[in-house]
C-alpha cells in the first residue's frame, strides 16, 4: 500500500462519509479497482482510521451548532444524552445480532471468522446501496412533500432515538448501506427537523467511530498472531497519515450536506445511491 493509494482512499473517504452515499462502498470500489484486498485487516483498520479523520471533521464543525441545541441548559442535555443512550443500545442490539449471526452461521466454516471478510463482496455492497438509495429517496420525497407543513423542533423523544438507533444498527454489518443516509432518513420520516436530524446523526458518529477502531485494532492483532508491536508498526502509521488527509476533505464537504439537507434536496442522494449500486452491480457482473 503505497501513500499515493493512501491520499486517494483517504480523499474519497473524506468527502463521500459526510454525504449520505456509504463512504465505505465508495472506499472498498476503489481499494479494488486500484487492485487492493479490501477484507484484510491491515485495509480494514485503514477504513476505521479515515472515519476517525472524519470523525474529528464532524465535531470540529458541529461543535457550535450542538451547544446551541444540546448543551444550551442542563434539561437540554439530559434529553441529549438520554437519546444517545438509547439509540446506540439499540445500535448495538441489532447490529450485534446481526454481526453475531453472520459470524456465527454464515461464516461458521472459518476459522476467526469476522463480518469484515463479505467487505469485498460487491454484490452485497451493490444490494445495500440500493436499500440505502430507495430509504433516502422516500423521505426526501416526503420531506419535500411536507415542506411548508410545520416541523418538530422539539427534543429527540426516547422512542424517536430508539427507531434511529436501530436503523443504525442495520448499517454495521452491511457496507453500502450508508449510516448517515439512514439515520437521517429515519429522522426525517418520524417528523423530526433537519438540523436536529443531522446534529443527532453524526453525534452518534462520534460515539460509534471509537468502538469500531477498537473492533479493527483487535482483528489486525489477531492477523499478527497476538503480536500488537508488529501489527502498530505495520499498519498504524500510514492509517494516522490517511486520517489527516480524510480530515482535510472532510470538512470541505460538511457544508454541501448541510446546504443540499436544508434546500430540500436530500433525494437527490437517494437517486446517487441506486445509480451507484448499478455501477457496483456492474463492476461484480464484469469480475471486481
Amino acid at each position: 500500500m503505497s501513500l499515493w493509494h493512501v491520499i486517494v482512499l483517504a480523499i474519497v473517504q473524506g468527502f463521500a462519509e459526510l454525504l449520505p452515499v456509504s463512504s465505505s462502498a465508495h472506499v472498498i470500489v476503489a481499494e479494488k479497482l486500484m487492485g487492493m484486498d479490501a477484507a484484510s485487516p491491515e485495509m480494514t483498520l485503514l477504513l476505521v482510521m479515515l472515519h476517525t479523520g472524519t470523525m474529528f471533521a464532524v465535531i470540529v464543525y458541529f461543535w457550535r451548532r450542538w451547544s446551541r441545541t444540546f448543551f444550551q441548559s442542563a434539561a437540554a442535555f439530559k434529553t441529549f444524552i438520554v437519546a444517545l443512550i438509547v439509540a446506540t443500545v439499540l445500535t448495538g442490539i441489532v447490529g450485534g445480532g446481526i454481526t453475531e449471526s453472520i459470524e456465527k452461521v454464515w461464516l461458521r466454516h472459518q476459522a476467526h471468522a469476522w463480518v469484515e471478510q463479505l467487505f469485498d463482496r460487491l454484490d452485497l455492497i451493490a444490494a445495500a446501496l440500493a436499500a440505502a438509495g430507495i430509504l433516502i429517496l422516500i423521505s426526501g420525497l416526503l420531506e419535500k412533500r411536507r415542506a411548508h407543513a410545520q416541523e418538530s423542533n422539539s427534543a429527540i423523544t426516547s422512542r424517536e432515538a430508539a427507531w434511529i438507533g436501530g436503523v443504525q444498527g442495520l448499517c454495521l454489518p452491511f457496507r453500502g448501506f450508508s449510516r448517515s443516509g439512514a439515520t437521517i432518513s429515519t429522522a426525517l420520516l418520524l417528523g423530526i427537523q433537519k438540523m436536529r436530524a443531522e446534529d443527532f446523526s453524526f453525534a452518534l458518529a462520534v460515539i460509534l467511530t471509537p468502538v469500531a477502531i477498537g473492533r479493527e485494532g483487535l482483528r489486525l492483532v489477531q492477523a499478527h498472531h497476538g503480536e500488537l508491536g508488529a501489527a502498530v508498526r505495520s499498519s498504524i502509521g500510514i492509517s494516522l497519515l490517511g486520517a489527516l488527509f480524510a480530515f482535510i476533505a472532510g470538512l470541505l464537504a460538511l457544508k454541501w450536506l448541510s446546504r443540499w439537507l436544508e434546500e430540500g434536496r436530500w433525494y437527490w442522494f437517494g437517486i446517487y445511491c441506486l445509480i451507484a449500486a448499478g455501477v457496483v452491480g456492474y463492476l461484480y457482473h464484469i469480475g471486481y
